[in-house]
């Protein structure tokens, strides 16, 4: 199992490893994963990420661009260690598979001493977004918000507008919840997260709405608000910046425009809404910090997360 290969996080615990995964691409995995990473990186956690989507890369140019724009401005800005998994081409699906299979585990092993370890995944069903989805501890799945998105989770009857039976990915997270209760009895948490949200409520919207709650019971995911559609998203991604950043990084004069404000209160409220272990893990490092200092007789400062 490889959720058994990673290293201790600082306080003698495994990574909580997060997974944005669904199978329909344009979904906003990409610009979800780094928002997670850069708010967990700014309140003080140590984060890597992981790009599954070989083809696209979006994660990995963002942190590109990211590093990019703090060198050539002489800025400090949270990074997290990021590693890239390529699909391997073999004439045989089975050497292919274990070759993915190595470069997953050695990308999370190098990323075992993180708090936490973000996962984006390709918008397509491949072997690595299989084993993605086995080892995490936290699945979010963004979605917009039209019944072509909602496909992807359930069949609905047209004339009822009621769910009629799950769909393809909705199957694969319920085997990738029943594979890691049987590998380590853990429990892996669903959230839905509804991206692109129209301001003005449609009647679309209520019947969408009305059948994720419907399909929440059944499934037993748990349903959260995302990010909408604003130009501050579309903006940050060439920088590698984030509504998270000071706003001073991204505005002329350092004061943010009301798409800037909005976008940086999603994220937040998402976080929020997500129930991350952020407590616990900082008593954790809080305890390491503390026995390490009893026992060299000095104190000692974390690894510092910010580069130039």
């Amino acid at each position: 199992m490889l959720h058994s290969t990673f290293g201790p996080a600082r306080g003698g615990s495994p990574a909580h490893v997060i997974v944005c995964g669904n199978e329909k691409g344009g979904s906003g995995k990409s610009t979800l994963a780094m928002h997670l990473a850069v708010a967990l990186l700014r309140s003080g956690h140590s984060v890597g990420t992981v790009d599954l989507d070989g083809r696209q890369l979006s994660l990995t140019r963002y942190v590109e661009n990211r590093r990019r724009w703090a060198r050539d401005n002489r800025a400090q800005l949270p990074v997290p260690a990021h590693f890239h998994v390529s699909p391997a081409q073999r004439e045989r699906v089975a050497d292919a598979q274990g070759i993915e299979t190595h470069q997953l585990t050695d990308a999370l092993s190098a990323l075992g001493g993180c708090d936490f370890i973000v996962v984006d995944t390709p918008g397509a069903d491949t072997y690595l977004n299989r084993l993605a989805h086995r080892i995490a501890d936290t699945l979010v799945t963004p979605m917009n918000d039209s019944f072509i998105d909602f496909d992807v989770l359930a069949r609905i009857d047209p004339a009822t507008v009621r769910v009629v039976e799950p769909s393809q990915y909705a199957d694969a997270v319920r085997e990738a919840r029943r594979q890691r209760r049987l590998a380590d009895n853990r429990l892996l948490d669903w959230i839905v997260v509804r991206n692109r949200m129209s301001s003005i409520t449609s009647r679309n919207e209520h019947k969408v709405d009305a059948c994720l709650r419907q399909l929440s019971m059944q499934l037993g995911f748990r349903l959260a608000d995302g990010v909408t559609e604003r130009v501050a998203y579309r903006e940050l991604f060439a920088l590698g910046l984030t509504a998270v950043d000071p706003f001073e990084l991204h505005s002329p004069d350092g004061r943010p425009s009301r798409s800037q404000l909005a976008a940086r209160a999603e994220i937040e409220s998402l976080v929020t809404a997500l129930r991350l272990p952020t407590d616990d893990i900082g008593r954790r490092r809080a305890d390491a910090r503390r026995r390490f200092a009893e026992i060299v007789n000095r104190p000692i400062d974390l690894p510092d997360i910010f580069v130039r």
